[in-house]
């Protein structure tokens, strides 16, 4: 492991329900930032949007806590540090779908989870990304393209890589702020102009994809006038029922 890696205080576990709960609870009983949870199993992982993730064994499980320096509306710009930050370690032309999904051919490979609190100023107190990925087996979820890299990378090897890489990001983060790290998301993100759907609850919006807002959000131009969207499900074609 190297220096930037071992900087984190990594802990491996044979099953948890959730590394990122494990993360809550250590980060609301005061646990510094640096901690770094992995389990080799997880029976009740959490997706976006409420969903289950589903934790088959030998794929990846990994959440860590940071106690970032920013107002709380800058939480959701770590998903996109994050995503990137995999994409740098994933053996496999990967592509990053917003907020939060990483695709492999079009199919899910794997997603980033963020929670946070925030303190009586309006900052981040803290801050746990949650990321899972398939990497061995490839979970069967109804409705769902999935996909698994299935290529004998050790969950250890690639946990190492991904703290590596976001003690990376966040140096650049730190040094020259969020425009190079949405700049860096937008190179592994679908062209500018792609069409898509965002799912808001009940209701969906077709657009062009134009970007990320400042503060990470997605932007659309619906017929020829952009809107930025906070939060959503984006489908490259119609999304099931």
């Amino acid at each position: 492991m190297n220096s930037a890696a071992a900087a984190w205080r990594l802990q491996i576990h044979e099953t948890l329900p959730s590394t990122s709960d494990l993360c809550r609870e250590r980060a609301q009983a005061g646990e510094p930032a640096g901690l770094a949870v992995m389990a080799r199993m997880q029976t009740q992982g959490r997706g976006s949007r409420g969903r289950s993730w589903v934790g088959e064994p030998g794929n990846l499980f990994l959440s860590v806590l940071l106690r970032p320096k920013g107002p709380a509306r800058d939480a959701g710009l770590w998903a996109l540090l994050a995503g990137v930050a995999v994409a740098d370690c994933v053996p496999a032309p990967v592509a990053l779908k917003w907020p939060n999904d990483v695709m492999l051919d079009g199919a899910k490979l794997g997603g980033i989870l963020i929670d946070s609190a925030t303190d009586a100023g309006g900052g981040i107190d803290w801050l746990v990304i949650g990321i899972g990925l398939n990497i061995a087996r490839m979970p069967q979820i109804p409705g769902r393209r999935v996909a698994a890299l299935d290529g004998g990378l050790r969950p250890e090897h690639l946990t190492a890589a991904i703290l590596e890489r976001l003690s990376h990001w966040q140096a650049i983060r730190e040094r020259s702020g969020w425009f190079v790290v949405r700049e860096a998301w937008l190179s592994c993100a679908t062209p500018p102009g792609s069409l898509m759907t965002l799912r808001l609850q009940e209701r969906e919006i077709a657009g062009a994809f134009a970007g990320l807002g400042e503060d990470g959000s997605l932007l659309l131009s619906i017929e020829g006038r952009v809107s930025a969207f906070a939060t959503g499900e984006v489908w490259r074609e119609k999304p099931p029922c």
